[in-house]
């Protein structure tokens, strides 16, 4: 299962009207640790920086599924919390848990209709118990480093 982290990068950039601004972007990142999600975000980010940044804050981030696509147009993020009713067979009672997905949609209305699409093959009822945008920039999944094979 995947161990996600929120990385918040601060830098300087340039707005259209030519004004240097500060900002702060979060970005997720699937790593074993802290120490291995700063290095990982730092990896790749720089690429796309001219100047100095920094990572400014790194927090652990809790989704029990990601849905992505390729549609190009599906530029935002949206976090969806989804609540699951079980039956406990031994009192008879219903419980409920609660389970955050993250979904990459163009908007909130198309971010619904792919969840739905996702969870289709899902045994459990559920219910959407919120949705909202997030800012995340975007999401890096995780990399094992496999050494080149010398000849």
């Amino acid at each position: 299962m995947a161990e996600w982290f929120e990385c918040k990068i601060k830098y300087e950039r340039t707005m259209d009207n030519g004004v240097v601004k500060k900002v702060n972007e979060p970005y997720l990142v699937d790593a074993l640790n802290f120490t291995e999600a700063e290095r990982r975000i730092i990896e790749e980010v720089a690429p796309f920086m001219t100047g100095d940044f920094q990572v400014s804050d790194i927090k652990r981030a809790r989704f029990a599924e990601i849905f992505e696509t390729t549609d190009e147009s599906a530029d935002r993020w949206f976090k969806a919390k989804l609540t699951f009713m079980t039956l406990d067979e031994k009192s008879g009672k219903e419980k409920k848990s609660s389970h955050n997905v993250l979904i990459q949609s163009s908007d909130l209305r198309d971010a619904v209709e792919r969840l739905d699409e996702g969870m289709k093959g899902s045994m459990m009822d559920y219910i959407i118990s919120s949705m909202t945008e997030t800012m995340l920039m975007d999401v890096y999944h995780y990399k094992a480093d496999i050494p080149e094979k010398s000849e």
